[in-house]
């Protein structure tokens, strides 16, 4: 009698099992995104209260009172709230009746040049994303002509400013529609989008970013006389659109590749964040020495690496970690200055917002614990406060 021989499954071939789990996560991800936001429905900011509104103008929340009714939105008990559009135009009659030089407006003037604030770190999960995103909604929401690029082909920054990269994002609409080689070429102004946010424009990314890194070397290979070379070509696409902007927050990817390399060399100001942990901190030496000698390559090939500022943004930090703290100052004592005065405390509130594409700024402040909430939009104020601050210097400004 002859034996049966026993089958085994085998495992399907490993592109054939990528293929399929990417699929199938990409369904579920839509499915994830039509539930939060329809087809139908536009990402919005929320309203903000007397107190915040007031805060945002930099005015007494009595003198607000004062400017009329004609911006409060119709609430519940009596209860004054201003829509962002609101907080816009009441910023910019505040400006028109200013005496002095006490300005609302904090647009540049004659003489300061563009600030483009070069977000990164070579090791992935370090915050870069949400620090951005911050940033670039805080300065828009205090007045600054504010643009957003998002360099990094996962696009988590485009999902937060409602953006779905899969969904809303066509072929040559992020950043390398601007700065390719080919025909395809076209200008930037095309490419950016306006959001929820007055004074807020986003460009999103996506997966096709990632040509760029394959598409330089061969241009550097082909390369004929006059051609822009890769590390100049952002900075010439944003020379395009520089006098409708004060400043440019750009989200890196996590590598040092062709775009990091072209984000540096448009900076003016570099922000690199760090999570305190030994294995963190390790990567970071090493990423801190390639990226230096890979800049001193480009500057030998002509680019201007000269910064207003440079610091290191400590981010998920817990101040109750002993470890931790002993970390930040481990960082303090070799970087000085360089390390920016407050850190990014880690927030459950942050990292809920962030389940549904959402900042700190436009979750509502009952979805969370009040403690909660006002914990982290201390912290991310007095970041970015000090980011301000740090433009504002480069513009010969006072704080």
């Amino acid at each position: 009698m002859a034996q049966k021989q026993a089958t085994v499954d085998r495992p399907a071939e490993l592109k054939t099992l990528i293929q399929q789990h990417g699929d199938s996560l990409s369904r579920q991800l839509q499915a994830h995104h039509r539930t939060i936001f329809p087809p139908e429905a536009e990402k919005t900011m929320r309203n903000f209260s007397s107190a915040e509104a007031a805060k945002l103008l930099g005015i007494a929340e009595g003198y607000l009172r004062q400017l009329g009714a004609e911006h409060v939105q119709p609430t519940k008990g009596n209860r004054r709230v201003y829509s962002v559009s609101d907080i816009a135009k009441i910023r910019a009659q505040l400006d028109q009746g200013a005496r002095g030089d006490r300005r609302y407006v904090p647009h540049r003037r004659a003489g300061e040049h563009l600030q483009v604030i070069t977000v990164m770190n070579f090791k992935g999960g370090s915050g870069k994303t949400t620090t951005s995103a911050h940033l670039a909604q805080f300065l828009a929401l205090h007045g600054y002509r504010t643009l957003a690029i998002d360099l990094d082909p996962q696009a988590s920054l485009s999902a937060l400013f409602g953006q779905q990269p899969e969904l809303d994002v066509g072929e040559n609409e992020t950043l390398l529609g601007a700065i390719r080689y080919d025909q395809h070429r076209r200008p930037i102004s095309e490419i950016v989008r306006e959001t929820y946010i007055p004074g807020l424009h986003v460009i999103p990314g996506n997966l096709e970013l990632q040509e760029f890194e394959y598409d330089t070397p061969r241009a550097l290979m082909d390369r004929e006389q006059g051609d822009t070379l890769f590390f100049a070509r952002l900075g010439q696409a944003l020379g395009e659109i520089q006098d409708h902007y004060d400043v440019v927050v750009i989200d890196c990817p996590p590598q040092l590749g062709y775009l990091t390399l072209a984000a540096l060399t448009a900076a003016t100001a570099v922000l690199i964040t760090i999570h305190p942990q030994m294995l963190d901190v390790m990567s970071m030496s090493q990423f801190l020495q390639m990226t230096g000698d890979l800049l001193d390559s480009v500057a030998r090939a002509g680019a201007d690496t000269n910064y207003d500022w440079m610091k290191y943004l400590v981010t998920r930090y817990e101040p109750g970690d002993g470890p931790q703290n002993q970390m930040v100052a481990f960082l303090r004592s070799i970087f000085g200055e360089h390390v920016l005065n407050h850190p990014m405390l880690k927030s459950t509130a942050i990292s809920d917002a962030g389940l549904t594409n959402q900042t700190i700024f436009e979750i509502e402040r009952s979805a969370l614990t009040k403690s909660t909430y006002d914990r982290a939009i201390e912290s991310v104020n007095n970041v970015n406060s000090e980011i301000e601050a740090l433009i504002k210097g480069a513009w010969g400004r006072a704080s």
